[in-house]
């Protein structure tokens, strides 16, 4: 009996080590997953199909995504894959902006992906910000599916860091694309690194007031380097 147990403990033990690179190669194919391009096959109010080589993903929106998007052959929405043990879910976004709220409503205990979505379609993002920024939480709360105790929790969990990103908006604020797509790249290449998005954005604004005009490789090695 004792062996079985033993044997037991130890094919537990082996199935952990031995998917270990199994599970991270999800999270790091959440992370790869940044927008999806190809032809829109089909809009409606809560998600989208899109045909990307001959693939035709799924992917939930919010009311705000839905009215953003324009009846064009061809899209590219930004994404995000929600892993669960039982399912793989794209959720889409229309701009930037509604991505990282979505990241942050998510990181508060509590609010999960349907929940931060419901959240997106019922008010526009810079309303949800002001919500939080400023403690109405009774607002937050006339959201279907929010209650008294889930709303102050995302007044409390995210007020300072959306505070923070506001007041440091205007050193990651810049004129061109070009110059938008290093800020984001640098910030991927960091959070593939193991920090955090928070901590890298930080980082990020302290080197861009520096200098603005750095290059991406000049970028993440700086931000490194105050990390």
């Amino acid at each position: 009996m004792l062996q079985k147990k033993q044997n037991g403990l130890n094919a537990k033990q082996h199935f952990k080590f031995k998917n270990i690179s199994y599970f991270s190669s999800l999270n790091l194919f959440r992370i790869l997953i940044a927008h999806i391009e190809g032809k829109l096959v089909l809009k409606t109010p809560t998600y989208v199909v899109v045909d990307c080589l001959g693939v035709g993903y799924s992917i939930n929106i919010s009311l705000n995504t839905y009215e953003k998007i324009k009846d064009e052959e061809q899209i590219r929405i930004l994404t995000h894959l929600s892993i669960k043990e039982d399912s793989h879910t794209l959720y889409g976004f229309a701009d930037e902006d509604e991505r990282q709220l979505f990241l942050q409503l998510i990181s508060v205990n509590g609010v999960g992906t349907n929940t931060a979505r419901m959240i997106l379609s019922s008010l526009k993002t810079t309303d949800i910000r002001h919500a939080i920024t400023t403690g109405n939480w009774a607002l937050l709360k006339t959201i279907k599916g929010i209650g008294p105790k889930t709303a102050q929790r995302i007044v409390i969990d995210l007020q300072d860091k959306i505070t923070k990103t506001i007041e440091g908006a205007g050193a990651l604020s810049v004129s061109n694309i070009s110059t938008n797509r290093v800020n984001e790249e640098a910030l991927s290449a960091l959070v593939m690194l193991g920090f955090s998005r928070a901590e890298a954005e930080k980082g990020l604004i302290k080197i861009k007031q520096q200098n603005p005009d750095y290059k991406l490789e000049e970028l993440v090695k700086n931000t490194l380097k105050i990390l």
